[in-house]
């Protein structure tokens, strides 16, 4: 018969935030609050948000330009973003050919903060689209 481990909360020995995962093969160990997204959302062209954790306010900013709030704030701008695009039409079989463009850059259209992203659909031709659904993962600390 197989156990189950029902628990409300997980703290660590050490520090109650720290949990330590060791690796598959044994030779490795990782964080458990690092490994884990801390938000995703995910959406069709405009402000149509089909499911989101730990995401509010999406914002379409004009054709491509797109922001969304955090409900918890990042601890700092150096989280990672990351995003899959289904391209545009009803086909669904364009998403190689369009690039997500999002991060700490000087580009107005292209900003991390604490407690928002902002973040560009670019068309491998270099001409700025919308899609038709966008899925944005962000990986990094919480405040």
């Amino acid at each position: 018969m197989a156990s189950i481990l029902k628990v409300d909360e997980l703290r660590g020995i050490v520090s109650a935030g720290d949990i330590t995962v060791t690796s598959e093969g044994g030779a490795a160990t990782q964080s458990l609050q690092q490994g884990l997204a801390k938000a995703w959302i995910n959406h069709f062209q405009g402000t149509s948000v089909n499911d989101s954790f730990n995401c509010t306010s999406l914002v379409d900013n004009g054709t491509g330009y797109y922001n969304h709030s955090f409900v918890n704030a990042h601890a700092n701008k150096y989280y990672a973003a990351t995003a899959s695009i289904i391209g545009d039409g009803s086909t669904q079989t364009q998403s190689n050919t369009y690039s997500f463009v999002g991060g700490a850059s000087s580009a107005a259209n292209c900003v991390h903060s604490t407690a928002t992203v902002r973040y560009t659909m670019i068309h491998h031709s270099g001409l700025v689209v919308d899609q038709q659904m966008v899925q944005v993962v962000t990986t990094g600390d919480l405040a």
